[in-house]
């Protein structure tokens, strides 16, 4: 970067550059307090980035971390010589007001750093919108967004990470992760058994549930949505491209209050109907879920909006699809694969799981097996590449209308068939199937209130 920018200097503060590194010399424990806060390329000063740098190299070797080993380190590079080192460094120590403040330093260095990189990204905006290089409006527009979204979210753009910086976030997963295993986990889906395949839904991750029509994928997904916005206390959003937002709210009141969605439509509602849609409406009203019902979305419209969204927590959408491609093609199946891998990248970019719904072929009914398999993805392309988790339901009273119900209930079940699971074992989960109310249940919840 420039070190200035139209003539002006960038922002930066030797004060507090000064006070951290000082800080940490007279007191090596404190740099616990500050990893995973800044790290060397947050320095403006490029002798600020060496001295901080050999901290860190000494902090990952389990050495010793005080001003002779520091400077010793420097030394051995060729960056200092031994004389003027040791009065730098004495400098440093009579520059910190008080040890105890040093996160608060930190947080101005990196606070710095980040305006220096909003300039920055502002200057490669306004050199794209000159140029455009044959890009379109759009294009240029969400490349823009991207940019100060990372930015404001704390997802720094850099070349390179070096792997002493990632071993470190890597520890402080692990010291998270001891302390608070379950915040550390991921996003559970609060169905019990299915957490236990997938422990969480991790941040970034791309979750395909499949399925025919009229199997309940769009139950499935917002009995789930609902979970995570009532315990997570975080924001869900809903991309609704098959339903108005009125049906789909109608059916999460319906699977909430467990009332029958029939009476809903026809309004042949009773009093304890309505004494448990007052329910159903207060506790949903209290969670932070957003709908939007616009139809043919693309990938760049929808991240647009969710850039708006604040502690977003889950992302769902239905379905995959009914999306619209912006790949100039008229290949469904590359359309398709287009829309997959963008879902990813945005999932990855937000930094939260999202759930996709997806229509199956009618591969399964040429079939003696009607079990849905990977290759039932209909319009495929890349969905199978691109999903962190494939989960197929599969109901077997769908294929068997009109015949006795067997002694086992399966009329009354769904199973969820996880044929993909990038980070654990692939299995079957069992559910209760309660069509009126459009709800999923775990067997033995079947009985109970409320979510």
């Amino acid at each position: 970067m420039d070190n200035s920018v139209l003539g002006r200097q960038l922002p930066y503060s030797m004060e507090a550059e000064q006070a951290v590194l000082g800080s940490i010399l007279l007191d090596s424990e404190k740099y616990n307090e500050i990893t995973g806060l800044i790290t060397a390329e947050d320095f403006y000063v490029e002798r600020h980035r060496d001295i901080f740098a050999a901290v860190r190299d000494l902090f990952f070797e389990s050495r010793t971390i005080d001003p002779v080993t520091v400077l010793n380190s420097l030394v051995e590079k060729g960056i200092y010589s031994e004389q003027s080192g040791a009065l730098y460094f004495k400098q440093l120590a009579d520059s910190v007001p008080a040890i105890s403040n040093l996160r608060d330093y930190a947080v101005i260095v990196r606070d710095k750093a980040l305006l220096r990189r909003l300039i920055s990204a502002s200057e490669e905006i306004n050199r794209s919108a000159y140029e455009q290089q044959g890009e379109d409006t759009q294009a240029i527009l969400d490349a823009a967004e991207q940019k100060i979204f990372a930015l404001a979210q704390g997802f720094v753009a850099q070349d390179f990470s070096h792997i002493k910086d990632i071993i470190v976030e890597c520890y402080n997963q692990l010291n998270q992760l001891k302390n608070n295993k379950e915040a550390m986990l991921g996003t559970p889906t609060y169905f019990g058994p299915l957490d236990r395949y997938l422990v969480g839904l991790g941040a970034g991750d791309l979750v395909l549930i499949g399925a025919r029509p009229g199997m309940g994928k769009t139950s499935f997904a917002m009995n789930i949505a609902a979970r995570v916005a009532r315990n997570q206390k975080k924001a869900v959003a809903v991309f609704s491209l098959e339903m108005s937002k009125v049906q789909i709210v109608n059916r999460m009141l319906s699977s909430e209050g467990r009332i029958d969605s029939y009476k809903l439509r026809s309004g042949d509602l009773g009093d304890e109907d309505y004494d448990n849609l007052a329910k159903a409406s207060v506790a949903l009203s209290n969670t932070d879920i957003y709908i939007d019902d616009t139809s043919g979305i693309s990938v760049s419209q929808m991240k647009a909006k969710l850039r708006r969204i604040k502690n977003l927590g889950l992302v769902v959408v239905d379905y995959l699809q009914l999306m619209q491609s912006e790949l100039k093609s008229d290949n469904r199946v590359a359309q398709v694969g287009e829309i997959s891998r963008g879902l990813k990248i945005m999932a990855k970019d937000l930094q939260v799981p999202l759930i996709c719904c997806a229509q199956l072929s009618r591969g399964p009914e040429s079939r003696t097996d009607k079990t849905p398999q990977l290759s039932d993805l209909r319009e495929s392309g890349s969905i199978e590449l691109d999903a962190y988790f494939v989960m197929f339901l599969y109901r077997d009273d769908y294929y068997n209308t009109g015949k006795e119900e067997n002694d086992s209930g399966a009329a009354n079940t769904v199973k969820c068939i996880i044929a993909k699971n990038r980070h654990g074992s692939t299995g079957t989960v069992t559910f209760g199937w309660e069509a009126p109310y459009t709800r999923f249940t775990e067997i033995d919840e079947r009985h109970s209130e409320g979510f």
